[in-house]
This record gives C-alpha cells, structure tokens and sequence, in this order.
C-alpha cells in the first residue's frame, strides 16, 4: 500500500501540524520526477508482489496537477502488480475540486475522494483558517459524488472552541443529507506550535470541556449508527461496504510504503536479502528531500527494525481501534509461538478489563466493546504492560 505525500498547501490552517508548506511557486515536475523516483526504490527494496491500495495524503494533494498522480499511478504500476480494483484515494480540499479537475483525477487512475469540509459551519471554518465555506464544501463534495458515487468520504471535526452539543448536532444531521457512505470524524487536538492552540492556551478562546467531547462522540456514534452507518474504527463510518481499504491496512498492521517529504512506512526489506520488518521516516523538508532522492533513490531519514515485541505492541494498538479488533489469525501472524489466548487471556489486566464490560476475547480475537472503544487510550497502558510481562 504506497502512500505518496503532497506537502504543500495553499495555507496554513490554525490547527494544523502536519508537515506541509506555503511556497510562493512549486516545482512540480521536479517534485513528480522525485515521487516516482522514490515509489520505484522503495517498492524494489520491498519487492512487493501487488499492491491493495494507494492514498496520495499530507497537504493538500488536490493542488498537485492529475499528470503527477498518472506518473506516480504509472510507476508503481510498472514495480509491482496494481489490480484494476485496487483502491486510489486522493485527499482533497473543497477549494481545489472543481468538477473538471476532479474529472481529470479520475481519468490518471484515482477512484476514491476524501475530501476534507472539516465543518459546514463558515463561522468554525473560520477560526480553523480554512479557505472554503460551507457552500463551497456542499458544491464539491456534490460534485465529487456525481464522479465518484459511493466512494467520496467526507472529514469532520468535532470539540471546536464555542461548539455546542446541539450546533454539533445539527451539523451531524447536515452532514447526513450531505453525505455519500463513508464519514470521517476527528476529536480536534490542541497541537504545540499552532496559531488555534496558542489563541485556547492563551485564554482568547475557550477549550470544550471533557465531558461535552464525550458526549459528542457518543451523540455522533448513535447519530450515524442508525442512519445505517457501521462503526468500523474509532473515527471511521461506513455503510454499504465502503470501509477505506487503505485505512484497514494501517489498522490491522500491514505494510505499507511512505513515498515523499515527511513519508512513514513500515515493510519488509526482502531487496536487501532479509526478513526485517523496518519503520521508515522520510526527510521531512521537500527541497532536501529532493536532493536526497535524487543523489540516492530515496530520501529515508531514519531506518529502525522493529523488534517482535514492538510489532505486537503496535498490532495492539493499531487493532483494537477498530470493530473487528485483532483476530487470533492475524496475531499468529506475527506471533506464531504464542497465540492471544496465551497472552491475554490468563489472569491479569485484560481479563479485568472484560470483566469490567471494556473488552472481549472469544473465538473472534480481541477487540473492544462499545463502551471500551470510546475509552481505548486508558485501556492500552494496561493491555501494553501485560504484553510486555508475557
């Protein structure tokens, strides 16, 4: 699963941390000629055999022309076997999906929208320095399902400064006649270094309380759930089948390749004769990052083998985040010597946490119940110290 990062933006959102930049002029060709260049090397080094799906992320990627997304589709074709139904998301910003643009997209190979309207509130688009409005996001996000019908996500945030329950309320029920079948919802966070934080911290504007964040993910969960939504990951909804393929590789710990500035990957390096699963992390800064591919094939920054200890630790945190959780199957995958029962099902915290109604672990695997999905981050600490003990 390659996932090319786009790191340039139009502007900075007050919330955002990501590693993106504002430049007065982009050398796209320069920076298309880099992607492919680093997708070829990294899926040589992998020698994967096939890929399940690819998300062009980061910045805003709807900015970069639909000829780099063909170039980068192109290339990864050429290294490794890219099924004609193999899931292409692009993420896009509702300022840069005009229908002949989107149609353009389509036409390079991408097959799957997720398009970022964070609100449909012009108010709270403001104070999160967004460059759309709430008009805008409804024209694209109705454009994109018109060329992509039942494969156009749409992103919202939840827990902005002066949000209410009912104002989150109603949005949730805007965004279901909005909507086509797949809805991303993120808990906003304070992140050090950003213009919304410091305007929180610095007391100009004020931070939801806990219990109203609780209450609006439940409200959300209950919203969508009866709209015939599946819960299928802790920020993620789906019906109709739609679950984001790329997404469920993450979550259930499959490799997956980082091409671009900033870039993480986690995969196998058989290209170097060995069996060691590697995290990777991209140089983060584009112009360095170009010089590194282009002096080396790639730009990694960092090289670490992650131990089998940090893989399961991994698996764990990354699994139960979702509705289906870590079955016995996947697990023996990477712990063939020491099923789940064996770790988890003993006396000790996960089977306190059972007990206690948060968790399951049945003929199924291990996952959360309703009740421990909401509050998963308290669980792990728990569920990470009994793995490490075993």
């Amino acid at each position: 699963a390659p996932c090319p990062q786009w790191p340039y933006c139009r502007k900075c959102c007050s919330y955002c941390n990501f590693n993106t930049y504002v430049v007065p002029a982009v050398n796209e060709a320069a920076v298309r000629t880099c992607l492919v260049r680093e997708a070829q090397t990294l899926l040589h080094l992998s020698q994967v055999h096939s890929i399940t799906s690819i998300f062009f992320g980061e910045g805003t990627p709807s900015l970069a022309s639909p000829s780099t997304v063909a170039a980068v589709l192109e290339a990864v074709a050429g290294a490794a076997h890219l099924p004609a139904d193999a899931e292409v998301t692009l993420e896009a910003n509702p300022s840069s999906t005009s229908t002949s643009r989107l149609a353009s997209f389509r036409a390079a190979g991408v097959n799957r929208l997720s398009i970022g309207v964070q609100s449909l509130d012009d108010a709270e688009l403001r104070v999160l320095g967004r460059d759309h409005t709430a008009a805008e996001a409804r024209k694209a996000v109705e454009a994109a399902q018109r060329l992509f019908p039942g494969r156009t996500s749409i992103d919202l945030l939840f827990g902005l400064p002066r949000q209410s329950q009912d104002a989150w309320a109603q949005q949730l029920e805007a965004a279901l006649r909005l909507c086509d079948d797949h809805i991303s919802l993120y808990q906003l966070t304070l992140e050090r270094g950003t213009a919304l934080a410091a305007w929180v911290w610095g007391g100009a504007l004020p931070a939801p309380s806990q219990d109203l964040l609780a209450d609006m993910y439940q409200t959300a969960r209950t919203v969508l759930v009866a709209a015939g939504f599946r819960h299928y990951e802790v920020s993620n909804f789906a019906r109709k089948g739609t679950l984001s393929t790329h997404n469920l590789s993450y979550w259930r710990a499959d490799q997956y390749i980082g091409v671009g500035p900033g870039a993480h990957g986690r995969f196998m390096l058989w290209g170097e004769g060995g069996r060691r699963r590697e995290a990777r992390v991209q140089t983060l800064e584009p112009v360095a990052w170009m010089r590194e591919v282009q002096s080396q094939g790639h730009g990694t920054r960092s090289r670490v083998v992650l131990s089998l200890l940090e893989q399961l630790e991994e698996l764990l945190t990354l699994g139960l985040r979702t509705d289906e959780g870590i079955t016995h199957e996947r697990w023996g995958h990477f712990s063939p010597q020491r099923s789940l029962q064996a770790t988890f099902g003993e006396l000790g915290e996960a089977r306190a946490l059972q007990q206690e109604g948060w968790l399951v672990l049945d003929s199924g695997g291990l996952r959360c119940t309703w009740a421990g999905l909401v509050v998963l981050d308290s669980l792990l600490p728990d569920l990470l110290w009994q793995l490490q003990r075993g």
